[in-house]
């Protein structure tokens, strides 16, 4: 028994006598594979917020509706536009009409200090009337075909016919009442002097005849007792039979001169007509 024990007791000493067991070699640290963004996790598991810190997220877009053809609408299509915008009213852009004038015209307030007469040996019945825009008289109207000479407009087709005009074009030479639209006042007078009242050569004038409207200048005087007499271009665009010897018409007809108003040079005719329609729409739509 004793025998066993010292056996025992030996062997346990020459275990701990002995040297200790070696640990095993560490193993090289391998890196996880990074794993990719396209692969669906495994159902359950949590990605954590570390595997989709660096994705974007999608912007959800509705398809537009079927059957729309045309592109997207802009985020802006629905803003309101702006007060100035808004609030802007667009001037009137249709033309004067020979009742709108006509209309503007129906009492007189005379500026003249008498009446004038139509034709030599007539009586004196037309006065000169005026408002706070405009001068304005009814008469017949004769033809004037002076200033230089044409093939219309020459001594040999007017028997009263005059090389000169009382205003002249700008390069000096006398108006051509064969091309230019113009109107004759009578020449200053007790009766009336029209520069006192802003009428000066190159003024713009509005010429009504039935339904028509044409505009005109002031281009020439005539006899400081007669009105009502225009030029031969005047005429013919108003559908007024042209021919200084038997031309002109009796009556009807309604010439309105524009106070303090110019064209220059007087003999530019498509100035004449743009600033007689703006002067002709503020005159009808006036309060005076």
């Amino acid at each position: 028994m004793s025998c066993v024990r010292s056996i025992s007791l030996a062997m346990a000493g020459a275990a701990l006598l002995a040297p200790s067991a070696l640990p095993a070699a560490p193993q090289p640290r391998t890196e996880p594979v990074a794993r990719r963004a396209d692969t669906a996790p495994v159902r359950g598991a949590d990605p954590g917020p570390s595997l989709r810190a660096d994705t974007a997220p999608v912007r959800r877009v509705d398809p537009a509706p079927s059957g729309h053809a045309g592109p997207v609408p802009s985020r802006r299509a629905d803003v309101a536009p702006s007060r100035s915008a808004a609030s802007v009213t667009p001037r009137r852009a249709d033309p004067v009409t020979a009742a709108d004038l006509l209309a503007r015209v129906r009492t007189c307030t005379p500026v003249s200090h008498g009446r004038y007469r139509e034709d030599h040996g007539s009586p004196a019945t037309v006065p000169v009337c005026g408002t706070r825009d405009a001068v304005f008289w009814k008469a017949d109207m004769d033809i004037d075909c002076d200033g230089r000479p044409g093939l219309r407009c020459n001594a040999g087709t007017d028997p009263y016919f005059s090389a000169s005009t009382a205003f002249a074009q700008s390069d000096g030479r006398p108006l051509s009442s064969e091309e230019l639209p113009y109107v004759v006042v009578p020449a200053p007078s007790t009766v009336w002097n029209h520069r006192t009242d802003g009428v000066r050569g190159g003024s713009v004038a509005a010429v009504v005849y039935r339904d028509r409207v044409r505009y005109a200048v002031v281009g020439d005087t005539g006899p400081a007792d007669i009105i009502g007499e225009a030029s031969y271009a005047a005429a013919e665009s108003l559908g007024i039979d042209p021919d200084p010897r038997s031309g002109g018409t009796p009556s009807g007809v309604t010439y309105i001169v524009f106070r303090n108003s110019e064209v220059t040079p007087v003999e530019d005719h498509g100035a004449a007509v743009a600033e007689g329609e703006r002067l002709a729409r503020e005159f009808v739509d006036g309060d005076d």
